[in-house]
């Protein structure tokens, strides 16, 4: 594993290091186990980072394991997706990816084994009869009509499932366990249901699939994991875990422990969700910059550090809690702060013409390319007659404490000269389309009045020399800090992305895809990893420089 150890505590660290300390363990081993039914996203990295985290801090080991038992729902554009995302966030599986399909044969065999104890039976019931028998949460179940079928003939029907002799729905296997039991997980579950489905690992062979409650548990014991760690939602179902590993010959008892999942504002979690938005058009596939996924913060820009930085800070705990988008946002705020280098970018043009300059001239000023940061170098930028400048940083009539570029009013060009502005060139319909200024050619730095002060400096790009590429200006998706209910696609963000042809620093033309860089003013941006192009990039937000959500009536 390549990333740095931690020493943040939490109960979970405190329950290994105490069974360390013990003998309980001699090493512990630990599993990361997606279904591969779409993309991860940020809250599966909150599982990433702790259980892979934990095997590296202790010196044991951390699994990757497929629970792929539905074949319906899993592609292998899904186990490929989890596996560079896995990878990506900074984590390393060695020799230890496993799936669950792996073990279908000694799962079936186990399920033979209960059936031939009195502890599992084939039923009829259709699915929506078996959810009317299970009873609610103050009434008992009850039992199904073909819960005493003898040994020989469920193991008969059982074998029969499995060859594809039945229909799907028409039977199911269950756990003879308790229909009057007050947890519901305990009234009888599904251990197997009929699917005439190929499976993307293991192909035609099954006609049967296990469900994920029998899967797991039993995937767990057969890979020796000591600490079976998983989000709150499953803490009722501790009791089936552990009833299957008490009732099967299995080589090793692994233990279940609980932790508070994440749940992120101006997000959905729901990978049911977020399958939804792509079907939908809403956004443009799993690794659209705007999806909470995985994929998708990195194509925004997203570094592995930030996502782990957030990880961490947001703790583990046993209490359900929201976290603000802001947290995520300033945690690559502060790592892109560090790390990316600065240009300039005019995303919203409006030409500037400096009347006094020599229209043939062109200046070439020494620019820092992190101003805290020397050992970052320096570029060369040069400068003209003609630059563009933010039509946001131009006012014809300016209000009370604008300090950028007015008719009369001084401003400093970023690392060049001071200019004056003089007139407007406006269209047909009174929009100012041109700005007219002069210049003071002793105030580039190392002029003779290059200290000479003025209240405004602004960025800028020659005309002759700008790069126009596409930007994407990427906001939040939803603008409802919690989307819910079944109007949740109603809290959309319309103003989600917004795309723009801007004039950049022409050393941009040949970023590389997921290089990095501070638009200086703006924000934070990353060449997109799928769009860009050698000397055609294209540029995706990562986050503004400040939160404006944080602003009243955003």
């Amino acid at each position: 594993m390549t990333t740095e150890p931690t020493h943040v505590t939490n109960f979970l660290r405190n329950i290994v290091e105490e069974d360390l300390k013990s003998g309980k363990h001699k090493t512990i081993v630990t599993r990361f186990p997606p279904e591969p039914n779409g993309y991860l996203h940020i809250g599966h990295a909150k599982s990433i980072c702790l259980n892979f985290g934990l095997a590296r801090d202790f010196g044991g080991r951390c699994h990757l394991r497929f629970d792929d038992t539905n074949p319906v729902k899993e592609e292998t554009e899904y186990i490929e997706s989890i596996k560079e995302s896995v990878s990506w966030l900074g984590f390393d599986w060695g020799g230890h990816m496993y799936y669950a399909s792996d073990y279908f044969d000694q799962l079936y065999m186990w399920a033979e084994h209960l059936i031939s104890q009195g502890k599992a039976y084939v039923d009829d019931l259709t699915a929506e009869q078996i959810r009317e028998y299970r009873g609610t949460l103050t009434e008992p179940g009850k039992e199904s009509p073909h819960r005493n079928r003898s040994v020989e003939e469920n193991l008969d029907l059982f074998r029969r499932m499995r060859e594809g002799e039945f229909p799907e729905g028409s039977k199911v296997l269950r756990a003879r366990i308790d229909m009057a039991s007050p947890n519901m997980n305990l009234r009888d579950p599904v251990m197997y249901r009929i699917i005439h489905a190929p499976h993307p690992h293991v192909g035609d062979k099954w006609r049967i699939y296990p469900m994920y409650d029998y899967a797991h548990g039993q995937s767990d014991a057969i890979e020796g994991i000591t600490h079976s760690i998983c989000t709150l939602e499953f803490e009722d179902h501790r009791p089936l875990y552990e009833w299957f590993l008490e009732n099967l010959p299995v080589p090793h008892k692994p233990r279940q422990y609980e932790f508070s999942r994440l749940n992120l504002t101006y997000a959905v979690m729901s990978k049911r969700k977020l399958l939804q938005l792509v079907q939908d058009g809403d956004v443009a596939g799993w690794d659209d910059p705007r999806m909470p996924t995985l994929m998708g913060l990195r194509r925004r820009g997203y570094t592995p550090e930030s996502i782990r930085s957030f990880c961490e800070r947001i703790g583990v705990g046993r209490s359900d809690s929201w976290i603000e988008m802001g947290l995520l946002e300033e945690c690559v705020r502060e790592d892109l702060n560090e790390r990316a280098p600065r240009a300039m970018a005019v995303l919203r043009p409006l030409k500037l013409v400096i009347e006094n300059y020599p229209e043939d001239r062109v200046d070439e000023f020494e620019a820092a390319n992190h101003p805290q940061k020397p050992e970052m170098g320096t570029r060369k930028i040069s400068f003209c007659r003609e630059v563009y400048i933010e039509q946001d940083d131009f006012m014809e009539e300016p209000v009370k404490g604008f300090h950028r570029l007015a008719l009369g009013q001084e401003v400093r060009l970023r690392n060049a000269y001071i200019v004056k502005c003089t007139d407007v060139v406006k269209d047909a319909a009174g929009n100012v389309t041109e700005v007219r200024c002069t210049y003071d050619p002793d105030t580039h730095t190392g002029g003779p009045a290059a200290g000479r002060k003025v209240k405004g400096t602004i960025h800028w790009v020659s005309a002759r020399h700008a790069l126009a590429a596409e930007v994407r200006l990427y906001d939040r998706l939803f603008a409802d800090p919690n989307p819910s209910g079944d109007d949740w696609k109603s809290c959309l963000n319309s103003k989600s992305v917004e795309v723009v042809t801007a004039m950049l620093e022409p050393g941009l033309r040949n970023a590389a895809p997921e290089e990095r860089v501070q638009f200086e003013r703006q924000g934070y941006f990353c060449a997109d990893m799928k769009d860009s192009r050698p000397g055609a990039p294209v540029f995706n937000r990562t986050v503004t420089l400040r939160d404006s959500w944080s602003k009243p009536g955003k």
